[in-house]
C-alpha cells in the first residue's frame, strides 16, 4: 500500500516526510518501513498506522479507529485507540523527528498527514 496522499498503490502506503525521509507501509508483509529500514510496530499499531493512512487528511474518530482495529465498539472508558495513538507517534517520532504524521484534533479524533501538516 502506498500512502502517496492518495491511496493505496501495489499493496504498499508509501508517502514522502519531508527531510525526515520516506514511511513505507505494507500491510500484506505485516511491516512498516522508514527509508527502507523495518520499523517495530506491534500488529495493532500496524493496523492503526494503516486504517489512518488509508483515509489521509481525514479526521477519523476514535470510535470508527476502534471499530476498524479491534472490530467491535469500545466501551465509553475506553482510552485504547488514544494510548496506541501515543505509542505510535513515539515510534514515528523516533524515526521521522522532523515529522508528525498523525494530528489530534480534540473531542473528535486523529487525521493522517502523509505530509507531515
Amino acid at each position: 500500500m502506498a500512502v502517496t496522499g492518495t491511496g493505496i498503490e501495489n499493496g504498499v502506503l508509501a508517502t514522502p516526510t519531508g527531510a525526515g525521509g520516506r514511511l513505507e507501509i505494507r500491510p500484506g508483509e505485516h511491516a512498516a518501513l522508514v527509508d527502507g529500514r523495518p520499523l517495530s510496530l506491534t500488529m495493532r499499531e500496524l493496523q492503526l498506522l494503516v486504517t489512518l493512512a488509508e483515509h489521509p487528511q481525514r479526521i477519523m474518530t476514535r470510535e470508527e479507529l476502534f471499530a476498524e482495529v479491534w472490530g467491535s465498539q469500545p466501551r465509553r472508558e475506553d482510552r485504547s485507540v488514544d494510548v496506541y495513538v501515543s505509542r505510535l507517534r513515539a515510534k514515528l517520532g523516533a524515526a521521522l523527528p522532523e515529522t508528525q504524521l498523525i494530528h489530534t484534533h480534540n473531542g473528535i479524533g486523529y487525521r493522517f498527514s502523509p505530509d507531515g501538516c
